[in-house]
């Protein structure tokens, strides 16, 4: 009988373990490699975005049949706020001029940094546009491992997308501040700006939040690419971030937090982002602490 009962018990752990990997499944569908991108850049379906600040690495030589969305098109300056969502309206009318339908696969990238196209990925993602993934090591692996360029702005007919807002995935600071004044396991507020930030001499962060420096994930400051799936989880649960976890994550403005958010999206993770940020938490006069 005890043998029984160990075997039921091991087999009920078992079915726990495995229906909490199945739940935290990678998303692959997410990360695109140069090698894969190479092969479908003349694919009908399928639209290249370089997304940042300025059109300078662009125009300097980009991935051919690339298009150009310019970072504020896609995150404004919202009642003294930087790097919130613009209206659905102006955001469809922007991918649309860009060639985005609803059946459109875009793939993501920047050049100095990945933020932007992370950013673009959340704005898409908050359309309800599916069919999206980011471009692992950007512009910068793409160049490195020698591949064609063009200087020549890419022509776009203008797509049809039709938006399915998802407000659920844009937190409010009325609910972080529940979520801060009153913890619950498993539902983590996760501060993704640097050590510093966070807690050094002059940082400060919202009560209850846990802290993993967003850049932590890629190779490296100057490599973009992302560390291995292995790396990443171990990273989030030494951090204390356990697989299962509902996390909103959060920083200064709202683009390194759409970092950590691609990241946990593609590791798995229910997760949604503070787009104010400690912009706002402080504007708005939110308890800090160190």
């Amino acid at each position: 009988m005890t043998t029984r009962r160990s075997a039921l018990a091991l087999g009920a752990a078992l079915t726990g373990l495995f229906a909490a990997a199945a739940s935290a499944a990678s998303h692959n569908d997410m990360l695109v490699s140069t090698e894969w991108l190479a092969g479908h850049l003349n694919d009908p379906g399928i639209v290249v975005l370089h997304v940042a600040p300025n059109r300078a690495a662009y125009d300097a030589g980009h991935i051919p049949s690339a298009r150009f969305i310019a970072q504020s098109d896609l995150a404004v300056t919202k009642d003294g706020i930087p790097n919130e969502l613009p209206p659905v309206e102006k955001l469809v009318s922007v991918l649309q001029a860009a060639g985005i339908s609803d059946t459109t696969r875009v793939i993501l990238y920047s050049d100095s940094s990945v933020l932007p196209a992370t950013r673009a990925f959340f704005t898409l993602d908050y359309l309800g546009h599916e069919k999206t993934a980011l471009l692992d090591g950007g512009l910068g692996k793409w160049k490195s491992e020698g591949r064609m360029l063009s200087q020549a702005a890419a022509p776009a007919s203008a797509g049809k997308l039709t938006p399915h807002p998802h407000p659920e995935l844009v937190v409010q600071m009325d609910e972080v501040k529940s979520m801060s004044a009153k913890p619950v396991k498993n539902n983590v507020l996760l501060d993704v700006r640097g050590p510093a930030d966070f807690a050094g001499e002059k940082g400060s962060h919202i009560p209850s939040a846990l802290n993993l420096y967003w850049m932590d994930t890629q190779q490296s400051k100057e490599n973009q690419a992302l560390k291995s799936e292995a790396e990443m989880r171990q990273m989030l649960q030494s951090a204390g971030v356990n697989p299962g976890s509902k996390v909103v994550t959060y920083c200064n403005s709202g683009m390194q937090a759409s970092q950590s958010y691609f990241t946990l999206k593609y590791l798995g993770y229910d997760v949604r982002m503070y787009d104010g940020s400690m912009s706002e938490w402080n504007a708005k006069g939110g308890p800090t602490e160190k």
